[in-house]
């Protein structure tokens, strides 16, 4: 397979790209520094970093999940040389078209430039065969998503939320500062480690308005997404007229996805597709904030916030398992929370904020430095973890199966 070679990279060892890294030096040259705030927490330093491409080095322990439309399985593993827990994501390449070839391409070369602690880094990525391995750090309470379905099944609480969606929207920003679009932000993109850490991940999705040295406005590429995705996509992304889009696309799913953390559910997923499009197209006053968190009803505040009215959620049945967290009968969202859905959920792209301003929206305003902290107080004590090493990795014989739950997605 022609393109194999120019997947073989590590973090120390860039210069292994082939000519294909030649094409990427304009963006490295666009490239913004991280700020001084965000600096690596100390289990991602370079003495940590895992960058042995030999594969008898990865104990596989159990399958986590599946992500890119399921031609990728994610692994936890132990790297036996210095015991590190790691995630390990498999993809076969010979089921991979060539417009998905590009994308795992251009994810594993924009994953050498990009340097923020919010941001999922590839420690090491190689090939055995025609398998694509990525080895990036373990994220112990795995994806947002997967906090829903486990702990949060009628939905996330305010501080929880601001406390994921400024981790978040911060890695987002520094991907706008280097001109890229995501294009897939949803709860199952937003990985938290063990200590806290919120990262974005889904870079395969990425598009780069980049081109020759010069940064554009728009983008006219429209990729043929899966329609599991469908219900974050951005109005104009899904329009794909003259117009095209452009980073404002992602404000757009930052919204859906403060929904969906609300909520538990997935704004529009029960709707057919055909009437979710003609919904987004239509614009206000429909809102998923008011439709998909069904049990979400308007209460009168004593103080005119100049917004609306808070949002109070009312719990109806509660499951009974006991690994849930007990949360109260009833939940009410401040009008900034209100307020920062609207924001991003504007029909005209050019009325949302930036990524940037974003993050000095109020609802934003009680995050401090320390975060971190403060994350973890929210969240259930860290999953214990059964070892149990698998057989020695050799290539299946035969495909995935063609449809899993995935809580991780690549």
């Amino acid at each position: 397979m022609s393109l194999l070679d120019c997947f073989c990279t590590s973090r120390t060892q860039v210069e292994s790209l082939r000519p294909e890294k030649q094409s990427e030096t304009s963006i490295h040259q666009h490239l913004v520094d991280v700020p001084a705030f965000s600096q690596l927490p100390p289990s991602t330093r370079a003495k940590d970093v895992i960058c042995s491409t030999n594969v008898s080095h990865y104990e596989l322990q159990v399958e986590i999940g599946r992500g890119f439309d399921n031609l990728t399985t994610v692994h936890l593993a132990r790297h036996t040389p210095t015991g590190t827990l790691v995630t390990v994501k498999i993809t076969n390449l010979e089921n991979c078209t060539d417009e998905r070839l590009k994308a795992l391409q251009k994810a594993v070369i924009l994953s050498h430039f990009f340097r923020h602690p919010n941001i999922t880094t590839y420690w090491t990525v190689f090939t055995v065969g025609s398998w694509l391995w990525v080895i990036s750090p373990f994220m112990a309470y795995g994806s947002a998503s997967q906090l829903l379905k486990t702990y949060f099944p009628e939905g996330m609480s305010e501080t929880l939320i601001r406390n994921i969606l400024f981790g978040a929207v911060r890695g987002l920003s520094y991907l706008h500062q280097n001109g890229c679009i995501h294009r897939s932000i949803k709860a199952s993109h937003i990985l938290i480690s063990g200590d806290g850490l919120v990262t974005l991940s889904g870079l395969s999705h990425l598009h780069s308005l980049v081109k020759h040295g010069q940064r554009h406005r728009a983008v006219y590429d429209f990729p043929q997404f899966s329609t599991s995705v469908q219900p974050w996509l951005s109005p104009e992304l899904l329009r794909q007229d003259l117009h095209g889009y452009n980073v404002k696309s992602d404000i757009y799913s930052v919204g859906i996805t403060a929904c969906e953390l609300a909520s538990g559910q997935v704004p529009f997923q029960d709707m057919h597709r055909t009437q979710m499009l003609l919904q987004k197209l239509k614009g206000p006053p429909y809102s998923p904030l008011d439709v998909s968190i069904s049990r979400m009803k308007n209460s009168r505040s004593g103080v005119d916030s100049g917004i609306g009215e808070s949002v109070l959620v009312s719990s109806g049945t509660r499951t009974g398992a006991s690994d849930r967290l007990q949360t109260p009968s009833s939940k009410t969202f401040s009008p900034a929370f209100f307020s920062l859905v609207q924001l991003c959920l504007q029909q005209d792209p050019e009325k949302r904020p930036s990524a940037s301003s974003l993050l000095s929206h109020v609802f934003f305003k009680q995050m401090k430095e320390e975060s971190q902290d403060s994350i973890l107080s929210l969240l259930p004590p860290k999953p214990s973890i059964a070892l149990s090493p698998m057989s020695p990795w050799t290539e299946p014989e035969c495909d995935f199966p063609e449809e899993k739950d995935s809580n991780w997605e690549f």
